[in-house]
């Protein structure tokens, strides 16, 4: 890969590959926003087989740690615990959401002081940036992100590797997404969803996973249970 370059991982710090000459950038939305989001993303991938699911069912599942790559606060605090590293920045969703202008500039300090001082000095560069990652351009790519099973499928098979799966899952894995990858894009859309007893059981989920971490303190400023 040509370098410098970027991966995107879902992976805990435990399990991510490290090297001292990379740089780390960990984005990380509230538990009750987040639960909401996977919900959606899960069903609208037709090899999950959850299309028809409730969200009742998955908010269970996300309690209970029994989603993709693990339990949502083991993989929080995997990266907390290493946010003063010089190569790891831990940023929220919210704080780019509410703030993509400071949120930008804050990455491009921490890829290198260079970054960050050029953006200063050329505005228009700057705001270029805004534009390509803002959610109205990201939406525009819905139809696009639709085909992205069918691609990564193809790509698998290009390495000659092979993940176990049942003949019919795997050719569910073929099939284009049925929701939109970029939804809603918005800080506050478990109010629609969570119930209050739900609300009870994060809490208490949070308190119990979280009681030896300041993790929470991350979303101190947004408007949470």
């Amino acid at each position: 890969m040509p370098r410098p370059g970027a991966i995107k991982t879902h992976l805990p710090y435990h399990l991510q590959p490290m090297s001292p000459e990379a740089k780390y950038i960990y984005v990380t939305r509230n538990p009750y926003d987040c639960c909401v989001s996977f919900y959606h993303h899960t069903r609208s991938f037709p090899a999950y087989r959850f299309a028809q699911e409730p969200f009742d069912k998955f908010f269970d599942m996300f309690v209970e740690g029994k989603v993709d790559f693990g339990d949502y606060f083991d993989h929080q605090i995997s990266w907390y615990d290493h946010r003063n590293d010089d190569n790891v920045l831990v940023i929220t969703y919210e704080e780019l959401k509410m703030n993509p202008r400071a949120g930008i500039l804050k990455i491009a300090d921490f890829l290198g002081e260079s970054h960050g001082k050029k953006l200063r000095e050329q505005p228009e560069v700057l705001e270029r940036i805004l534009n390509t990652t803002s959610l109205n351009t990201m939406k525009g790519f819905n139809d696009e992100f639709k085909k992205w099973t069918e691609k990564a499928t193809d790509i698998i098979g290009q390495t000659g590797k092979t993940i176990p799966m049942s003949p019919e899952v795997a050719e569910d894995m073929k099939k284009p997404m049925t929701g939109d990858f970029v939804r809603k894009g918005i800080i506050g859309d478990w109010k629609n969803h969570f119930t209050p007893d739900q609300i009870r059981r994060m809490k208490e989920r949070i308190a119990e996973k979280t009681k030896d971490s300041t993790v929470m303190s991350l979303w101190d400023g947004v408007d949470l249970p």
